[in-house]
């Protein structure tokens, strides 16, 4: 998940072939580094070059079906996903979107209402409330 420099929005892509707004995301194609591949998918998929990690730990992993096409067999599609942080907002969209947006965490359900990405949206929503509960016990502790 790609965050915009303030944090407030996340940057959804209009999948070309899936013809759906989602999250960033590509496959590893046999690297090793997910982490790394999840960098690089962000960048080639914004066309922006200052994103920064915000954690080397895995944020949520979704687990779907990919049904069954003219190329493949029916299987199991593993989606482990990052917090990253753009450093601007100017994105570029690739031949793999139709377009791409800065979403309000807000309105996510106003592009999708693919569960994925919705539980993706809550859990940042749920952490931020997390961090925000402990830097306020801290500050009066």
């Amino acid at each position: 998940m790609l965050l915009s420099p303030d944090g407030g929005e996340m940057l959804l892509t209009h999948h070309r072939k899936l013809d759906r707004w989602l999250q960033l995301g590509g496959h590893c194609d046999g690297e090793a580094d997910v982490a790394q591949v999840a960098l690089r998918e962000a960048r080639e998929e914004s066309g922006l070059a200052g994103i920064t990690l915000l954690s080397p730990e895995v944020f949520d992993i979704d687990i779907h079906e990919i049904p069954a096409n003219t190329r493949e067999p029916a299987h199991l599609h593993y989606d482990l996903r990052y917090v990253m942080r753009a450093g601007s907002r100017g994105f570029a969209v690739s031949h793999e979107s139709r377009a791409l947006a800065w979403v309000p965490f807000a309105e996510v359900g106003r592009y999708t209402c693919a569960p994925s990405v919705l539980r993706l949206r809550d859990r940042v929503l749920a952490d931020r409330g997390a961090e925000a509960a402990h830097r306020i016990g801290r500050d009066t502790g």
